[in-house]
């Protein structure tokens, strides 16, 4: 029996000695444990910085590859347009260069000759070169040579070559001549397909090229033309989106530089950041349209002169088999400007492509006229008058874009927050908060802080020790030690259930430790982070404040846009360039002829 006793009691003794290293490995696993939760939380934090860095990476990479792309393929389409159309450009060259010759009589029969040959044979399709022909053998004397010009140019070109020999009899003093090439080519023009050369009559006009008779023609003309398409509803309100999409160019950039924490906390950040945007437009949109307004024109002092302008216009322009190859220039060089941003790049490309169709209708020339003189190669002088001109759908465009950012301020910002925090093994979910700016921020600190305790305190109670899943299987061992032994061996029985309880008990007390420190540790980490949204919360809400600040300053410049508004219909002496404007040196000649 003694010698059963000694072996129980080693046994016990092994196992005591086995509980014991076990506690102090818990207590060590216990101290690594916190460090790793602390590396953990550490490590998440900048794997989220390394995640938004690669992101903005990302995002610069493939703007830098659309700008790459785009400079490749303009290098590609200019390549192409001066291959299969470059040879107009000596053509154009010829034309001004040879009115220039007539001036001081270097045209001689050899010249005609030379001409006849090399432009009809590098052009064969251009309607210039056998206009040119014509020119050049009507200034030779040779009228059959002349004449069979002319009939083929205006079998190329009918519209082209009316306005050309136009232009060039005016040049020539000829007004008679050039009001008559004038009403043959008005005649033959449907106000509701115009080709592209029509902006060469808005250029004539802004200049005084045709005298006091062509401007009378035009003016009844354009009259006409205008009445008929003003009763198009239609019609009209293409005109005020053509002008809605340039205002709607000129909005600022993002202001979420500007307000971070307003941008991160409210879910109405979005509708701020874009109204922002549009009253500050305000400003960009009254400061390009002063300049325009106020740009100072010279006219030329000869007519010569300024038809030389002109002719150089329309024989510049753009045939329509070069359009589809310029409307695809056009948008690449826009993704250069906009440093890769495609959707910006096709936002200007879709708001110009009215000016890339081979017809426009006449309240289309107007608005290209005045807004992407480029297009339809207009100088700035015409520009400004188109401006003028089209100071209806201006206002409408205006008014209604102020309207709607107006209307679209929020009435009622709010602030939400809703994060996940890590606790160890485990993880803190705050329940989404969501508070309004309307109530005073005091109301909206304490409503936040409150939403956080009443969270966060279960969740740290969560994290306590298990304290009676733990006794329990220590008592029923103590019972089973006293309940199978304390007959047989009571000294035994009650040593061995001392010895097991006490081993036991320290375990659990480590435990119980372990749990405690985990359980300050949370509170700790989560009163720290509850700071942080309060502290975002305030700053959000300063933030707020300085926001409508800034877009009352912004929106106040409104008004003065619409007093520059109201202002075109008396701009350059005239309701409208096209319907009835006197221009100053018709005014010169008809005093000149009295």
């Amino acid at each position: 029996m003694s010698e059963v006793d000694y072996t129980l009691r080693r046994q016990v003794q092994e196992v005591n000695n086995l509980v014991i290293r076990l506690s102090e490995q818990v207590g060590s696993v216990s101290g690594q444990v916190a460090t790793v939760e602390s590396n953990q939380h550490q490590t998440r934090t900048e794997l989220q910085q390394l995640r938004d860095e690669f992101l903005a990476f990302v995002k610069q990479a493939e703007s830098t590859a659309n700008v790459q792309r785009a400079e490749t393929r303009i290098g590609a389409i200019e390549d192409k347009i001066d291959h299969e159309f470059g040879h107009h450009k000596t053509v154009r060259r010829t034309a001004v260069g040879m009115l220039q010759a007539f001036d001081i009589g270097l045209v001689s029969e050899d010249n005609v000759r030379m001409v006849s040959d090399q432009l009809m044979i590098q052009t064969p399709r251009y309607w210039l070169a056998p206009a040119l022909v014509a020119l050049a053998s009507w200034s030779a004397d040779d009228r059959t040579l002349c004449e069979r010009g002319v009939d083929e140019a205006f079998r190329r070109s009918p519209d082209r070559t009316s306005l050309f020999f136009a232009l060039v009899l005016r040049r020539q003093g000829r007004k008679e001549g050039a009001v008559r090439w004038l009403r043959h080519y008005l005649l033959a023009q449907d106000p509701t397909a115009l080709g592209r050369e029509f902006a060469v009559i808005l250029e004539a006009i802004a200049q005084g090229a045709f005298g006091p008779v062509g401007r009378d023609l035009l003016d009844r003309t354009l009259a006409e033309w205008r009445a008929q398409l003003m009763d198009s509803a239609d019609a009209q309100a293409r005109q005020v989106k053509r002008w809605r999409d340039e205002i709607d160019t000129l909005r600022g950039p993002s202001a979420q530089g500007e307000f971070p924490r307003l941008a991160a906390v409210s879910p109405q950040w979005g509708m701020l950041d874009a109204v922002m945007s549009a009253a500050r437009g305000q400003r960009t949109l009254l400061d390009k349209y002063r300049a325009i307004m106020d740009r100072e024109f010279a006219p030329s002092e000869r007519i010569e002169d300024a038809v030389d302008d002109i002719l150089d216009r329309l024989v510049s322009e753009y045939d329509n088999e070069e359009l589809p190859l310029r409307r695809d220039l056009a948008f690449n060089q826009a993704v250069v400007n906009h440093d890769g941003d495609l959707t910006a790049a096709r936002r200007i490309a879709d708001a110009d492509a009215a000016s890339y169709e081979e017809t426009l209708d006449y309240l289309t020339v107007q608005t290209t006229a005045a807004l992407n003189p480029e297009a339809i190669g207009t100088s700035p002088a015409t520009q400004r008058l188109s401006v003028a001109a089209c100071h209806e759908w201006f206002e409408q465009a205006h008014a209604g874009h102020t309207r709607d950012y107006r209307s679209a301020v929020p009435q009622d910002v709010q602030a939400q927050f809703g994060t996940a925090h890590s606790v160890g093994a485990q993880t803190f979910q705050l329940p989404p908060w969501v508070g309004s700016f309307t109530q005073p921020l005091a109301a909206l600190e304490e409503s936040l802080a409150r939403h956080w305790d009443q969270h966060m305190g279960p969740f740290i109670a969560s994290l306590a020790y298990p304290m009676a899943k733990k006794v329990a299987p220590l008592i029923g061992v103590i019972l089973g030690i006293l309940l199978f032994f304390a007959g047989s061996f009571p000294g035994f029985a009650f040593g061995a259930s001392a010895i097991v309880g006490a081993v036991w008990g320290l375990i659990i007390h480590n435990g119980a430790q372990a749990a405690k420190r985990n359980q300050d540790a949370a509170r700790r980490l989560l009163e720290q982070a509850k700071t942080e949204p309060l502290h975002q919360l305030r700053g959000a809400s300063a933030e707020l404040t300085d926001w409508y600040q800034q877009f009352k300053a912004a929106d106040q410049v409104e008004a003065e846009v619409r007093e520059l508004i109201n202002s075109l219909p008396t701009a350059g002496e005239g309701a409208s360039p096209f319907e009835g404007r006197t221009v100053r040196k018709d005014k010169e000649e008809e005093g000149a002829t009295r």
